[in-house]
Protein backbone atom coordinates (compact mmCIF):
# COMPACT_ATOMS: atom_id res chain seq x y z
CA UNK A 1 0.00 0.00 0.00
CA UNK A 2 1.49 3.37 -1.03
CA UNK A 3 2.02 6.19 1.45
CA UNK A 4 -0.66 8.32 -0.24
CA UNK A 5 -3.22 5.52 0.06
CA UNK A 6 -2.33 5.05 3.74
CA UNK A 7 -2.64 8.77 4.40
CA UNK A 8 -6.02 8.87 2.65
CA UNK A 9 -7.21 5.95 4.78
CA UNK A 10 -6.06 7.71 7.96
CA UNK A 11 -7.72 10.93 6.80
CA UNK A 12 -11.04 9.17 6.17
CA UNK A 13 -10.97 7.17 9.41
CA UNK A 14 -10.26 10.17 11.65
CA UNK A 15 -12.17 12.66 9.44
CA UNK A 16 -9.13 14.95 9.50
CA UNK A 17 -9.92 17.02 6.40
CA UNK A 18 -13.62 17.01 7.21
CA UNK A 19 -12.87 18.74 10.51
CA UNK A 20 -10.55 21.28 8.91
CA UNK A 21 -7.31 19.85 10.24
CA UNK A 22 -4.26 17.98 8.93
CA UNK A 23 -1.78 15.43 10.24
CA UNK A 24 0.85 18.05 11.09
CA UNK A 25 -1.62 20.08 13.14
CA UNK A 26 -2.80 16.97 15.01
CA UNK A 27 0.81 16.04 15.77
CA UNK A 28 1.77 19.49 17.00
CA UNK A 29 -1.44 19.71 19.01
CA UNK A 30 -0.52 16.39 20.62
CA UNK A 31 2.92 17.72 21.59
CA UNK A 32 1.37 20.82 23.16
CA UNK A 33 -1.21 18.76 25.07
CA UNK A 34 1.43 16.26 26.18
CA UNK A 35 3.60 18.95 27.73
CA UNK A 36 0.52 20.28 29.51
CA UNK A 37 -0.60 16.92 30.94
CA UNK A 38 2.68 15.09 31.63
CA UNK A 39 2.80 16.54 35.15
CA UNK A 40 0.04 14.02 35.97
CA UNK A 41 2.63 11.26 35.81
CA UNK A 42 4.49 12.92 38.66
CA UNK A 43 1.66 14.24 40.84
CA UNK A 44 -0.87 11.38 40.63
CA UNK A 45 1.64 8.64 41.60
CA UNK A 46 2.65 10.78 44.58
CA UNK A 47 -0.97 10.73 45.78
CA UNK A 48 -1.28 6.99 45.17
CA UNK A 49 1.88 6.34 47.15
CA UNK A 50 0.20 8.16 50.07
CA UNK A 51 -2.57 5.57 49.74
CA UNK A 52 0.00 2.80 50.16
CA UNK A 53 0.94 1.94 46.57
CA UNK A 54 4.61 1.42 45.65
CA UNK A 55 5.64 4.67 43.94
CA UNK A 56 7.39 3.02 40.96
CA UNK A 57 4.37 0.83 40.20
CA UNK A 58 1.97 3.71 40.78
CA UNK A 59 3.89 5.75 38.20
CA UNK A 60 3.83 3.17 35.41
CA UNK A 61 0.25 2.20 36.29
CA UNK A 62 -0.83 5.83 35.81
CA UNK A 63 0.93 5.95 32.44
CA UNK A 64 -0.63 2.67 31.29
CA UNK A 65 -4.08 3.89 32.37
CA UNK A 66 -3.51 7.04 30.28
CA UNK A 67 -2.41 4.95 27.30
CA UNK A 68 -5.51 2.75 27.52
CA UNK A 69 -7.99 5.59 28.01
CA UNK A 70 -6.51 7.82 25.31
CA UNK A 71 -6.33 5.01 22.74
CA UNK A 72 -9.95 4.15 23.50
CA UNK A 73 -11.22 7.68 22.90
CA UNK A 74 -9.02 8.01 19.78
CA UNK A 75 -10.46 5.00 18.00
CA UNK A 76 -13.98 4.82 19.43
CA UNK A 77 -14.97 8.48 19.78
CA UNK A 78 -12.43 10.27 17.52
CA UNK A 79 -11.97 13.03 20.12
CA UNK A 80 -8.62 14.90 20.62
CA UNK A 81 -8.75 14.31 24.35
CA UNK A 82 -6.53 12.70 26.98
CA UNK A 83 -8.34 10.20 29.21
CA UNK A 84 -6.35 9.39 32.33
CA UNK A 85 -6.55 9.44 36.14
CA UNK A 86 -7.11 13.09 36.99
CA UNK A 87 -5.94 15.12 39.99
CA UNK A 88 -9.35 15.61 41.58
CA UNK A 89 -10.49 12.01 41.46
CA UNK A 90 -7.01 10.79 42.46
CA UNK A 91 -7.01 13.03 45.53
CA UNK A 92 -10.50 11.78 46.37
CA UNK A 93 -9.30 8.17 45.93
CA UNK A 94 -6.14 8.57 48.01
CA UNK A 95 -7.20 10.91 50.80
CA UNK A 96 -10.91 10.17 51.22
CA UNK A 97 -11.65 6.64 50.04
CA UNK A 98 -8.29 5.23 51.22
CA UNK A 99 -7.94 7.80 53.97
CA UNK A 100 -11.11 8.92 55.76
CA UNK A 101 -13.13 5.87 54.67
CA UNK A 102 -10.29 3.52 55.59
CA UNK A 103 -10.27 1.27 52.49
CA UNK A 104 -7.10 -0.39 51.26
CA UNK A 105 -6.00 0.72 47.81
CA UNK A 106 -6.79 -2.79 46.55
CA UNK A 107 -10.41 -2.50 47.70
CA UNK A 108 -10.61 1.05 46.32
CA UNK A 109 -9.42 -0.20 42.92
CA UNK A 110 -12.18 -2.82 43.04
CA UNK A 111 -14.66 0.02 43.60
CA UNK A 112 -13.21 1.80 40.55
CA UNK A 113 -13.77 -1.29 38.40
CA UNK A 114 -17.37 -1.60 39.57
CA UNK A 115 -18.00 2.13 39.07
CA UNK A 116 -16.70 1.79 35.51
CA UNK A 117 -19.24 -0.95 34.93
CA UNK A 118 -21.93 1.31 36.40
CA UNK A 119 -20.82 4.07 34.00
CA UNK A 120 -21.09 1.58 31.14
CA UNK A 121 -24.64 0.58 32.14
CA UNK A 122 -25.68 4.22 32.54
CA UNK A 123 -24.29 4.90 29.05
CA UNK A 124 -25.85 1.99 27.16
CA UNK A 125 -29.18 2.75 28.84
CA UNK A 126 -28.65 6.39 27.76
CA UNK A 127 -29.03 7.74 31.31
CA UNK A 128 -25.77 9.72 31.10
CA UNK A 129 -26.79 11.14 27.72
CA UNK A 130 -30.20 12.10 29.10
CA UNK A 131 -28.52 13.96 31.97
CA UNK A 132 -26.30 15.93 29.60
CA UNK A 133 -29.15 16.70 27.21
CA UNK A 134 -31.36 17.90 30.07
CA UNK A 135 -28.93 20.67 31.02
CA UNK A 136 -30.09 23.96 29.40
CA UNK A 137 -27.78 25.60 26.86
CA UNK A 138 -27.11 28.60 29.12
CA UNK A 139 -25.85 26.29 31.88
CA UNK A 140 -23.72 24.39 29.37
CA UNK A 141 -22.11 27.66 28.31
CA UNK A 142 -21.59 28.49 31.99
CA UNK A 143 -19.88 25.11 32.46
CA UNK A 144 -17.43 25.99 29.68
CA UNK A 145 -16.74 29.41 31.22
CA UNK A 146 -16.44 27.91 34.70
CA UNK A 147 -13.92 25.36 33.50
CA UNK A 148 -12.01 28.26 31.94
CA UNK A 149 -11.91 30.00 35.32
CA UNK A 150 -10.92 26.72 36.98
CA UNK A 151 -8.06 26.13 34.52
CA UNK A 152 -6.88 29.72 35.05
CA UNK A 153 -6.68 29.40 38.83
CA UNK A 154 -4.77 26.12 38.43
CA UNK A 155 -2.27 27.95 36.20
CA UNK A 156 -1.96 30.85 38.64
CA UNK A 157 -1.51 28.41 41.54
CA UNK A 158 1.14 26.38 39.70
CA UNK A 159 3.04 29.60 38.98
CA UNK A 160 2.93 30.73 42.60
CA UNK A 161 1.10 33.89 41.54
CA UNK A 162 -1.94 32.96 43.64
CA UNK A 163 -1.19 31.49 47.07
CA UNK A 164 -3.13 30.55 50.21
CA UNK A 165 -3.65 33.32 52.76
CA UNK A 166 -4.86 32.98 56.35
CA UNK A 167 -6.38 36.46 56.39
CA UNK A 168 -7.98 36.60 52.93
CA UNK A 169 -8.11 32.89 51.96
CA UNK A 170 -6.18 33.56 48.75
CA UNK A 171 -3.59 36.23 48.01
CA UNK A 172 -0.83 37.36 45.70
CA UNK A 173 2.39 35.35 45.76
CA UNK A 174 5.96 36.58 45.43
CA UNK A 175 6.09 38.16 41.98
CA UNK A 176 9.90 38.32 42.17
CA UNK A 177 10.08 34.52 42.33
CA UNK A 178 11.35 33.10 38.99
CA UNK A 179 8.32 30.80 38.66
CA UNK A 180 5.97 33.80 38.78
CA UNK A 181 7.71 36.14 36.36
CA UNK A 182 8.63 33.31 33.96
CA UNK A 183 4.95 32.39 33.80
CA UNK A 184 3.99 35.99 33.02
CA UNK A 185 6.70 36.04 30.35
CA UNK A 186 5.28 32.82 28.93
CA UNK A 187 1.79 34.35 28.75
CA UNK A 188 3.22 37.34 26.86
CA UNK A 189 5.22 35.14 24.45
CA UNK A 190 2.26 32.86 23.73
CA UNK A 191 -0.16 35.79 23.44
CA UNK A 192 2.01 37.68 20.95
CA UNK A 193 2.65 34.56 18.85
CA UNK A 194 -1.03 33.58 18.80
CA UNK A 195 -1.95 37.14 17.82
CA UNK A 196 0.46 36.84 14.90
CA UNK A 197 -1.20 33.59 13.83
CA UNK A 198 1.61 31.26 14.93
CA UNK A 199 -0.08 27.91 15.63
CA UNK A 200 2.88 26.75 17.71
CA UNK A 201 2.64 29.75 20.03
CA UNK A 202 1.66 27.75 23.11
CA UNK A 203 4.24 25.03 22.52
CA UNK A 204 7.00 27.61 22.00
CA UNK A 205 5.99 29.36 25.22
CA UNK A 206 6.10 26.11 27.24
CA UNK A 207 9.53 25.18 25.90
CA UNK A 208 10.90 28.71 26.38
CA UNK A 209 9.79 28.86 30.01
CA UNK A 210 11.12 25.33 30.67
CA UNK A 211 14.54 26.21 29.20
CA UNK A 212 14.71 29.49 31.15
CA UNK A 213 13.75 27.59 34.30
CA UNK A 214 16.73 25.27 33.82
CA UNK A 215 19.02 28.22 33.06
CA UNK A 216 17.95 30.05 36.23
CA UNK A 217 18.33 26.93 38.34
CA UNK A 218 14.68 26.71 39.43
CA UNK A 219 13.94 23.54 37.46
CA UNK A 220 15.39 20.32 38.95
CA UNK A 221 17.69 18.53 36.50
CA UNK A 222 18.62 15.51 38.60
CA UNK A 223 16.04 13.49 36.64
CA UNK A 224 18.42 13.33 33.68
CA UNK A 225 21.12 11.53 35.66
CA UNK A 226 18.53 9.27 37.29
CA UNK A 227 17.37 8.15 33.86
CA UNK A 228 20.67 6.41 33.28
CA UNK A 229 20.99 4.87 36.71
CA UNK A 230 17.47 3.93 37.81
CA UNK A 231 16.10 0.43 37.50
CA UNK A 232 13.05 1.19 35.38
CA UNK A 233 9.75 -0.61 35.66
CA UNK A 234 7.75 -0.87 32.47
CA UNK A 235 4.79 -2.81 33.91
CA UNK A 236 3.03 -2.24 37.26
CA UNK A 237 3.59 -5.77 38.53
CA UNK A 238 2.69 -4.83 42.13
CA UNK A 239 -0.66 -3.18 41.31
CA UNK A 240 -2.08 -4.83 38.19
CA UNK A 241 -5.03 -7.15 38.92
CA UNK A 242 -4.61 -6.57 42.66
CA UNK A 243 -8.29 -5.65 43.10
CA UNK A 244 -9.91 -6.80 46.34
CA UNK A 245 -13.60 -7.36 45.61
CA UNK A 246 -14.10 -9.41 48.79
CA UNK A 247 -13.18 -6.54 51.12
CA UNK A 248 -15.04 -4.12 48.90
CA UNK A 249 -18.24 -6.07 49.48
CA UNK A 250 -17.87 -5.96 53.27
CA UNK A 251 -17.34 -2.24 53.86
CA UNK A 252 -20.58 -0.74 52.63
CA UNK A 253 -20.35 -0.99 48.88
CA UNK A 254 -23.32 1.29 48.21
CA UNK A 255 -21.85 4.32 49.95
CA UNK A 256 -18.39 3.88 48.45
CA UNK A 257 -19.69 3.28 44.94
CA UNK A 258 -22.12 6.18 45.14
CA UNK A 259 -19.40 8.59 46.22
CA UNK A 260 -16.88 7.51 43.56
CA UNK A 261 -19.49 7.29 40.79
CA UNK A 262 -21.17 10.62 41.49
CA UNK A 263 -17.93 12.57 41.91
CA UNK A 264 -16.58 11.38 38.57
CA UNK A 265 -19.90 11.33 36.69
CA UNK A 266 -20.47 15.07 36.94
CA UNK A 267 -16.79 16.03 36.83
CA UNK A 268 -16.21 14.08 33.62
CA UNK A 269 -19.50 15.16 32.09
CA UNK A 270 -18.72 18.84 32.65
CA UNK A 271 -15.20 18.47 31.25
CA UNK A 272 -16.47 16.72 28.11
CA UNK A 273 -19.01 19.50 27.55
CA UNK A 274 -16.32 22.18 27.91
CA UNK A 275 -13.78 20.48 25.66
CA UNK A 276 -16.40 19.61 23.04
CA UNK A 277 -17.48 23.25 22.88
CA UNK A 278 -13.92 24.48 22.33
CA UNK A 279 -13.33 21.83 19.66
CA UNK A 280 -16.44 23.01 17.81
CA UNK A 281 -18.32 19.74 18.30
CA UNK A 282 -21.31 21.21 20.13
CA UNK A 283 -24.36 22.07 18.04
CA UNK A 284 -26.41 25.25 18.38
CA UNK A 285 -28.86 23.52 20.69
CA UNK A 286 -26.13 22.15 22.93
CA UNK A 287 -26.07 18.64 21.44
CA UNK A 288 -22.70 16.89 21.05
CA UNK A 289 -22.37 14.41 18.15
CA UNK A 290 -20.29 11.39 19.11
CA UNK A 291 -20.91 11.88 22.82
CA UNK A 292 -22.23 8.32 23.20
CA UNK A 293 -18.94 6.90 21.96
CA UNK A 294 -16.91 9.18 24.22
CA UNK A 295 -18.92 8.03 27.24
CA UNK A 296 -18.49 4.37 26.26
CA UNK A 297 -14.74 5.00 25.93
CA UNK A 298 -14.34 6.48 29.38
CA UNK A 299 -16.45 3.80 31.07
CA UNK A 300 -14.35 0.98 29.58
CA UNK A 301 -11.18 2.94 30.35
CA UNK A 302 -12.28 3.27 33.98
CA UNK A 303 -12.76 -0.49 34.33
CA UNK A 304 -9.29 -0.96 32.86
CA UNK A 305 -7.78 1.68 35.15
CA UNK A 306 -9.07 -0.09 38.25
CA UNK A 307 -7.61 -3.40 37.07
CA UNK A 308 -4.26 -1.72 36.31
CA UNK A 309 -4.22 -0.12 39.75
CA UNK A 310 -5.28 3.53 39.45
CA UNK A 311 -8.29 5.73 40.24
CA UNK A 312 -11.04 6.46 37.71
CA UNK A 313 -9.98 7.57 34.24
CA UNK A 314 -11.57 10.83 33.15
CA UNK A 315 -11.28 13.45 30.42
CA UNK A 316 -8.34 15.69 31.35
CA UNK A 317 -8.92 19.45 31.37
CA UNK A 318 -5.50 20.26 29.94
CA UNK A 319 -6.51 18.52 26.70
CA UNK A 320 -7.82 21.99 25.89
CA UNK A 321 -4.23 23.04 25.17
CA UNK A 322 -4.06 20.65 22.21
CA UNK A 323 -7.50 21.73 21.04
CA UNK A 324 -6.50 25.39 21.13
CA UNK A 325 -3.39 24.43 19.11
CA UNK A 326 -5.72 23.17 16.35
CA UNK A 327 -6.21 19.46 17.11
CA UNK A 328 -9.69 18.25 16.18
CA UNK A 329 -9.54 14.46 15.81
CA UNK A 330 -8.65 11.21 17.51
CA UNK A 331 -5.36 11.18 15.60
CA UNK A 332 -4.11 13.73 18.14
CA UNK A 333 -5.16 11.35 20.93
CA UNK A 334 -3.38 8.49 19.16
CA UNK A 335 -0.18 10.54 18.94
CA UNK A 336 -0.58 11.36 22.64
CA UNK A 337 -0.91 7.66 23.50
CA UNK A 338 2.33 7.08 21.60
CA UNK A 339 4.05 9.81 23.61
CA UNK A 340 2.78 8.16 26.79
CA UNK A 341 4.38 4.86 25.73
CA UNK A 342 7.70 6.67 25.28
CA UNK A 343 7.18 8.26 28.70
CA UNK A 344 7.52 4.81 30.28
CA UNK A 345 11.23 4.99 29.40
CA UNK A 346 11.91 8.61 30.39
CA UNK A 347 9.83 9.25 33.49
CA UNK A 348 12.67 11.02 35.43
CA UNK A 349 13.04 13.58 32.62
CA UNK A 350 9.45 14.76 33.15
CA UNK A 351 10.76 17.05 35.88
CA UNK A 352 12.39 19.16 33.14
CA UNK A 353 8.89 20.42 32.27
CA UNK A 354 7.77 21.78 35.67
CA UNK A 355 4.26 22.91 36.52
CA UNK A 356 5.10 26.59 36.07
CA UNK A 357 6.24 25.93 32.48
CA UNK A 358 2.72 24.91 31.49
CA UNK A 359 1.04 27.44 33.79
CA UNK A 360 1.28 30.17 31.14
CA UNK A 361 -0.75 28.20 28.60
CA UNK A 362 -3.31 27.12 31.20
CA UNK A 363 -3.98 30.79 31.92
CA UNK A 364 -4.41 31.53 28.22
CA UNK A 365 -6.60 28.47 27.68
CA UNK A 366 -8.77 29.70 30.54
CA UNK A 367 -9.18 33.00 28.72
CA UNK A 368 -10.05 31.20 25.48
CA UNK A 369 -12.71 29.08 27.19
CA UNK A 370 -14.30 32.19 28.68
CA UNK A 371 -14.15 33.89 25.29
CA UNK A 372 -17.35 33.54 23.31
CA UNK A 373 -19.34 31.87 26.10
CA UNK A 374 -20.10 34.42 28.82
CA UNK A 375 -21.55 36.95 26.35
CA UNK A 376 -24.00 34.33 25.07
CA UNK A 377 -25.50 33.59 28.49
CA UNK A 378 -28.87 35.20 29.25
CA UNK A 379 -27.89 37.16 32.36
CA UNK A 380 -30.89 39.48 31.89
CA UNK A 381 -33.18 36.71 33.21
CA UNK A 382 -32.18 36.34 36.85
CA UNK A 383 -33.64 32.83 37.06
CA UNK A 384 -31.13 31.79 34.38
CA UNK A 385 -28.31 34.23 35.05
CA UNK A 386 -27.81 33.51 38.77
CA UNK A 387 -27.46 29.72 38.27
CA UNK A 388 -24.92 30.39 35.51
CA UNK A 389 -23.10 32.84 37.77
CA UNK A 390 -22.93 30.19 40.51
CA UNK A 391 -21.69 27.58 38.04
CA UNK A 392 -18.89 29.80 36.74
CA UNK A 393 -17.54 31.00 40.08
CA UNK A 394 -18.10 28.00 42.34
CA UNK A 395 -15.88 25.82 40.14
CA UNK A 396 -12.64 27.75 40.84
CA UNK A 397 -13.62 28.90 44.34
CA UNK A 398 -14.35 25.35 45.55
CA UNK A 399 -11.66 23.87 43.30
CA UNK A 400 -14.20 21.33 42.10
CA UNK A 401 -16.02 21.17 38.77
CA UNK A 402 -18.85 18.94 39.99
CA UNK A 403 -19.54 21.25 42.94
CA UNK A 404 -19.88 24.24 40.61
CA UNK A 405 -22.33 22.33 38.45
CA UNK A 406 -24.24 21.27 41.57
CA UNK A 407 -24.74 24.86 42.72
CA UNK A 408 -25.86 25.79 39.20
CA UNK A 409 -28.40 22.98 38.90
CA UNK A 410 -29.88 23.46 42.39
CA UNK A 411 -30.22 27.24 42.03
CA UNK A 412 -31.68 26.83 38.52
CA UNK A 413 -34.46 24.55 39.76
CA UNK A 414 -35.21 26.66 42.84
CA UNK A 415 -35.25 30.00 41.01
CA UNK A 416 -37.33 28.74 38.09
CA UNK A 417 -39.80 27.25 40.55
CA UNK A 418 -40.05 30.37 42.74
CA UNK A 419 -40.17 32.74 39.75
CA UNK A 420 -43.21 30.95 38.33
CA UNK A 421 -41.29 29.29 35.49
CA UNK A 422 -41.72 25.68 36.56
CA UNK A 423 -42.40 24.65 32.94
CA UNK A 424 -38.74 25.25 32.17
CA UNK A 425 -37.70 22.57 34.68
CA UNK A 426 -37.40 19.11 33.18
CA UNK A 427 -37.93 16.01 35.30
CA UNK A 428 -34.26 15.08 34.87
CA UNK A 429 -33.12 18.50 36.11
CA UNK A 430 -35.40 18.19 39.14
CA UNK A 431 -33.92 14.77 39.96
CA UNK A 432 -30.39 16.13 39.45
CA UNK A 433 -31.09 18.95 41.89
CA UNK A 434 -32.15 16.44 44.57
CA UNK A 435 -29.04 14.29 43.90
CA UNK A 436 -26.75 17.31 44.11
CA UNK A 437 -28.36 18.42 47.37
CA UNK A 438 -27.44 15.03 48.83
CA UNK A 439 -23.89 15.22 47.47
CA UNK A 440 -23.22 18.78 48.70
CA UNK A 441 -24.72 18.18 52.14
CA UNK A 442 -22.71 14.99 52.65
CA UNK A 443 -19.45 16.56 51.39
Amino acid sequence: MSNSVKMNAIDRFFKISERGSNVKTEFLGAISAYLAVCYLFIVVPGMLSDAGMPIADATVATIWAAILGTVMIAFIANFPIVVAPGLGISAYFAYYVCGAMGLSWQAACAAVVISGFVFFLLTVTRVRQAIIQSIPLDLKLAIVAGIGAFITIIGLKNAGIVVPSQSTMIGLGNMLAPQAYLTILGVIIAGVLINKGVRLGMLIAILAVAVLGVALGVTPTDGVSKMFSADFKIFPTETIFQVDFKTMMTVGIVGVLFSITMVDLFDNMSTLIGLSFRAGFMGKGGEIPGLDKALISDSVATMGAGLIGTPTSTAILESAVGIEAGARTGLCALFLAGFFVLTLFITPVLTLVPAFATACVLILVGYMMMQGTVTKINFHDISTGVPCFFTIFMMPFTFNIATGLGFGVISFVLLKLLCGKAKEISLTMAILAVVFCGILVSH
